[in-house]
């Protein structure tokens, strides 16, 4: 199933505004996303850039969103843990919560991807994109995504 991720602050494909890179405010952009399955018992937000010249670049790892989420606010905590059960996980600067794009050079496409699970992942804050996408295999029941670009 196909989840279709928007948000109020970039169109699909569009650019992202320096609010929510590390030009601007490096605030979280809202996202929101259609319903998910029957069988969700959470969902996980994780926001990369494959333009990177060192490969990936994770940008932001949130897990555990009850499965009733449909929203995220901008800017998002970097708390460990959230009052709703969520977890931060740690992104490629080393830190918790959301590390906006800081492109070396060049158009960089940012992916915002969405996936609902039919298990709370049994993970500690401050785990790795490797940590969670690994808990997460043969447990997606839908996903999508949101790409926007942004250039320095």
């Amino acid at each position: 199933m196909k989840l279709e991720v928007k948000s109020t602050a970039f169109q699909s494909g569009g650019m992202i505004p320096s609010q929510y890179t590390c030009d601007g405010r490096n605030i979280s952009p809202q996202l929101s996303w259609s319903e998910v399955p029957k069988g969700t018992k959470s969902i996980t937000v994780i926001s990369d850039d494959p333009d990177a010249p060192m490969g990936t670049w994770i940008h932001w790892v949130l897990f555990n969103l009850p499965p009733d989420t449909r929203e995220l606010e901008q800017g998002i905590q970097s708390y460990k843990t959230h009052s709703n059960g969520s977890i931060h996980g740690v992104n490629d600067f080393g830190r918790m919560g959301y590390g906006g794009p800081c492109p070396p050079g060049g158009t960089h496409r940012y992916f915002f991807k969405v996936y609902a699970i039919d298990q709370v992942l049994l993970l500690q804050p401050g785990s790795t994109n490797r940590d969670v996408t690994n808990a997460m295999r043969g447990h997606i029941l839908a996903q999508g995504e949101l790409m926007g670009k942004y250039r320095r």
